[in-house]
């Protein structure tokens, strides 16, 4: 039962690819962080936006775009060799040594639960020889395949260089698309990870503190940190409950606890104020003359406290809350009228020849009638004489 019902959300989540992400600019949240973005994880639409679209630095929330971009491209089994670049590299490390071979899929843990700079590097000299090359690989697969446009990453771990940089909508796209990956999604979520290397074996812990339970939220996922004196503090975190999966992204927070305590500002209104519906296929919606309808079942998210659905003459379906803000906007097909049978000529001119057919075969009836009522009567005069 658990594997249908997986199977039919599954299938509504496909159905959303026609959905346009609108943003609640600035909504009722008092936040700390320059920059933050809540996404519902299924519809991507944007339950509350602020400064989305500014550019900021993400520090080692950059290793999320890496790490998707490995997983697609790279082979999880292939056995990374590491370079003296790699060992080389500055803050947090899960210390490789140079010439160590290690599985790919193992530095992507690492350099996603211990933020591993020297992981980050040496995935990207596998992948594509150098890490300038890599990040040129890396850009035009943000854009072409996630489709964020306002991210131009330098290096693959996220140490600042003023050219990398991205913005809170962009990283919630990019976070909200890795999860899909079941991959991914395993790593992202794991808050401890046995590690064994050649120079270090430990039992890794998560840096995320409210995945690891210090700063406790019921249902939290995954998530990544990040920091650096130019981009400040900055968080990437997903959540769910019974009715809705949540994707938060918090940029430049001057105070480690002000990014912990704005994600749980932004899942407590996520999750208070907002539910799932679907549009049913084939449902009519009506504007003027015109007929526009869902063509299949679509998943779409509501506002819990009242929805307004308005639609444009273009079959634009507006998905907007109690105060008018669009939350969505849904595609909807044009119903094509049925046009007016209009008879040409020759069909008046066959439906004449059937009208006069019908009339000679009544003409022809009642002759016949006439003349058995003739022979019947002429039999009983003959008889009487």
């Amino acid at each position: 039962m658990k594997k249908f019902v997986s199977v039919i959300l599954l299938l509504l989540l496909i159905c959303t690819n026609h959905l346009t992400i609108y943003a609640a600019n600035n909504g009722p949240l008092e936040l700390k962080s320059k920059g933050a973005v809540l996404l519902d994880s299924d519809t991507g639409a944007v339950l509350f936006a602020k400064n989305a679209d500014k550019r900021m630095y993400p520090a080692s929330l950059t290793k999320i775009a890496t790490a998707i971009y490995a997983i697609e491209k790279g082979k999880l089994d292939s056995i990374v060799t590491v370079s003296s670049n790699a060992v080389r590299q500055d803050g947090t490390r899960v210390y490789l040594n140079e010439g160590e071979k290690v599985p790919l899929r193992q530095l992507i843990q690492g350099m996603l639960v211990n933020s591993g700079n020297d992981a980050a590097v040496a995935i990207a000299e596998h992948l594509d020889g150098s890490v300038e090359q890599f990040a040129v690989n890396l850009n035009g697969y943000l854009k072409s395949t996630i489709g964020v446009n306002n991210t131009h990453f330098i290096n693959p771990n996220g140490l600042f260089d003023k050219n990398h940089y991205t913005t809170a909508m962009d990283l919630a796209i990019i976070t909200n698309y890795a999860i899909k990956n079941p991959v991914f999604a395993e790593i992202f979520g794991t808050k401890v990870l046995k590690w064994k290397g050649q120079s270090w074996k430990t039992n890794i812990l998560t840096h995320h503190k409210m995945l690891k339970g210090e700063f406790a939220y019921p249902g939290v996922t995954g998530g990544k940190t990040g920091y650096t004196v130019k981009a400040k503090q900055t968080l990437a975190t997903t959540a769910r409950n019974a009715n809705i999966k949540l994707t938060a992204v918090v940029l430049n927070s001057e105070q480690q606890r002000d990014k912990y305590d704005d994600t749980t500002l932004l899942f407590n209104y996520g999750f208070k104020n907002f539910q799932h519906e679907i549009l049913k296929q084939g449902e009519i919606y009506k504007k003027d003359n015109k007929e526009f309808y869902p063509e299949m079942d679509t998943l779409i998210t509501e506002s819990i406290s009242g929805t307004i659905k308005e639609i444009s003459n273009d079959g634009k379906l507006s998905i907007k809350n109690h105060n008018g803000q669009v939350v969505q906007l849904v595609t909807l097909k044009y119903k094509e009228p049925v046009p007016k049978k209009v008879p040409v000529k020759s069909e008046k001119i066959t439906a004449k020849k059937e009208q006069v057919s019908h009339l000679n075969t009544i003409y022809g009836l009642v002759i016949i009638a006439f003349a058995v009522i003739f022979v019947g009567v002429r039999k009983k005069i003959n008889k009487k004489f």
